[in-house]
């Protein structure tokens, strides 16, 4: 892929504050047009300091950034226009109506879409006369978004989008931003559900301690990552009577396999119990999950790819 295929793209990205502390020690991705990406990473891995960069809202202490071919700090008028940002608090006024607070941000907007548009985009065309204040969190949430679309952004950032949804406000969210990317706009989001990552993101970024630790499709961030499979070996039949071959941990009955070849150990295990004529309870056989991945991360105390 080319250059000026990338949208985003950040190159040796540092962020320092007062003090010495540097949230973001060098990070390097690049986001294609029409893509969704999910930066993710523990409380304090750098994320947010890392996003504020890519929005222009401050400048890198070294490295450089680009978003649509300008740097969002210093040519700001030449990218806000063309950017929405969904931040994690929108701050709106509280006696303001839904309609009325949509209606305000338009004023500021270049080439706003409809005010109706984007409520009804957002499932909250029902609620327009409905003031701020009466919102629940989900609603509050659904708002925040709308405003972010209502510029009809080529780039859109999501910091966390679906906090404080209920289980269907969210899936409702993820066919909006699917629908979003299928249309051309590229998205970078963070978010603590990773379900929704794995979910929503072509490709994704895991960061700890300032960096990118791993990165690649959700596919390839678990592929390293062994498999494992999980039963309840039948009562008076010791743990010595597995194949050595499958490498078992054992917790009294309950029997735990981690492999790198799923497959190839679950027919060796099945054909052992066949010929044994044994019966696993609870069998349970599954690739890493993306929660195993970010975890092992989050638990290491020194970052390292």
């Amino acid at each position: 892929m080319t250059r000026d295929q990338y949208v985003i793209t950040a190159e040796d990205l540092r962020r320092s504050y007062a003090g010495g502390f540097e949230a973001v020690g060098g990070v390097s991705f690049s986001v294609a047009r029409g893509e969704i990406f999910a930066l993710l990473g523990t409380n304090g891995a750098g994320k947010t300091s890392t996003v504020e960069l890519l929005e222009g809202l401050a400048a890198p202490t070294a490295g450089t950034v680009r978003v649509l071919g300008h740097d969002p700090y210093r040519e700001r008028a030449a990218v806000r226009p063309r950017i929405g940002v969904m931040l994690q608090e929108g701050g709106f006024p509280a006696d303001l109506t839904v309609a009325e607070t949509a209606r305000m941000w338009a004023g500021c907007t270049s080439g706003p879409r409809p005010v109706d548009e984007a409520l009804g985009m957002v499932g909250l065309g029902e609620r327009a006369r409905v003031r701020v204040k009466q919102l629940s969190g989900g609603e509050r949430r659904r708002l925040d978004l709308a405003l972010a679309l209502l510029g009809r952004p080529e780039v859109l950032f999501l910091d966390e989008p679906t906090t404080g949804l209920d289980a269907e406000g969210r899936r409702d969210t993820w066919d909006l931003v699917r629908a979003l990317r299928d249309t051309g706009t590229t998205v970078l989001m963070t978010t603590h559900y990773l379900e929704e990552a794995e979910s929503l993101a072509d490709r994704l970024a895991i960061m700890h301690k300032g960096t990118i630790v791993t990165a690649g499709t959700p596919a390839e961030v678990t592929a390293s990552r062994p498999a494992r499979i999980r039963f309840v070996l039948p009562a008076g039949v010791p743990v010595g009577r597995l194949p050595l071959s499958l490498r078992a941990g054992a917790d009294g009955r309950r029997i735990e396999i981690r492999t790198h070849r799923l497959q190839d150990s679950l027919e060796e295990l099945l054909r052992w119990a066949r010929e044994s004529d044994l019966r696993l309870e609870g069998l349970d056989a599954r690739s890493a999950s993306l929660e195993e991945a970010f975890l092992e991360i989050a638990q290491t105390e020194t970052a390292g790819v």
